[in-house]
């Protein structure tokens, strides 16, 4: 009877991976195409690209949303949850700066760039550590931090006494695999046609995988935090943007890392000086706007406004595609404006 508690919290633990993995399921099998066709700078860009808009696009509108539906007050939420994340998205950026660092300190040399490539490695597998701990944290030992705190009075209607399954178990599972498989066919051609696409609409590639695709991606997950917002439950937006933002850099960007070094494909965590900065502020930012447990339309404003900027400086940016690892300091982009 005592393996009863054990066998629940393991249950918990498997389900939030398998919940992780499946929200950010495009990202991943976008990357995971991209990696075949060894298009290395496509798969970092398309998953950096996906951390900034969870960061500062989807919370950004939801945080505006939220606030202009309840103007003249400010929404509270539980600052707890965002210093977790946050704290985890800086350990992070800490794994992509030092392999950059490190070449930035080095010649760039051939030996330079293997020791650039253990060392991502090396940080890979501490960022997948990271995250199983982070599941175990989140879904078993503090699970309160992360449960949405709701008013105990509420409408009728927004209150859902017994859940039901809408479909069962066979037929979610034939959704699924169907749905990843549409998805995984989608992501194919996208891929392969990414750079055709760059050609003919005269956009860097750099714009359309840090910008256009993530938007498109990150649907779900802005409607969902979004609508949470309009009904003043704070806690589940920062919960869908910072949670997806987190998964993406502590799970999916190691991954791919560890999947490109078993299938013999050079890939590191050297993500280029403009692409690390960006994250940077972009982390930096986000985690000064949540530190007081309260929010307002201008600070959701202030994020969207980031993320304009952002992406008008990958607009304006023109960096030539390597179709192999990055060896380069990063330093070597081309700016100038793109005609149309």
């Amino acid at each position: 009877m005592n393996l009863i508690p054990f066998y629940i919290s393991l249950l918990f633990a498997v389900g939030g991976l398998l919940n992780a993995t499946c929200g950010n399921a495009t990202e991943l099998i976008i990357a995971i195409f991209a990696l075949w066709q060894h298009k290395i700078e496509v798969v970092k860009y398309s998953l950096l690209g996906s951390i900034l808009s969870n960061l500062l696009l989807v919370l950004g509108t939801a945080l505006f949303c939220g606030g202009i539906a309840n103007l003249g007050k400010e929404q509270k939420y539980d600052r707890r949850q965002a210093d977790v994340n946050s704290l985890l998205l800086l350990l992070a950026l800490l794994c992509h700066m030092l392999p950059l660092l490190f070449r930035i300190s080095g010649a760039s040399t051939s030996l330079a760039a293997v020791s650039t490539l253990q060392l991502s490695r090396a940080s890979s597998i501490v960022m997948l550590v990271a995250y199983i701990t982070y599941i175990i944290f989140q879904l078993v030992t503090h699970r309160q931090l992360f449960e949405s705190q709701e008013d105990s009075e509420e409408d009728d209607d927004d209150v859902i006494l017994e859940e039901t399954p809408v479909i069962g178990l066979a037929s979610g599972i034939v959704w699924l695999v169907g749905m990843t498989a549409v998805v995984a066919l989608l992501s194919e051609y996208v891929v392969g046609t990414i750079e055709d696409a760059s050609e003919s609409w005269g956009l860097s590639v750099s714009f359309i995988s840090i910008i256009l695709l993530p938007i498109v991606g990150n649907a779900a997950e802005h409607a969902g935090a979004v609508i949470f917002a309009f009904k003043n439950k704070l806690d589940i937006s920062l919960g869908v943007a910072l949670g997806s933002a987190t998964q993406i850099s502590l799970f999916v960007v190691p991954l791919c890392v560890v999947v490109a070094w078993i299938l013999g494909i050079k890939m590191d965590l050297n993500f280029n000086l403009l692409e690390t900065g960006a994250l940077a502020i972009s982390i930096i930012t986000t985690a000064f706007t949540l530190q007081d447990g309260t929010s307002h339309y201008l600070k959701g404003l202030t994020l969207l406004l980031c993320y304009v900027v952002i992406g008008a400086c990958f607009f304006v940016s023109k960096t030539p595609l390597n179709h192999g690892n990055v060896v380069d300091l990063g330093v070597s982009s081309e700016v100038g404006v793109i005609a149309a």
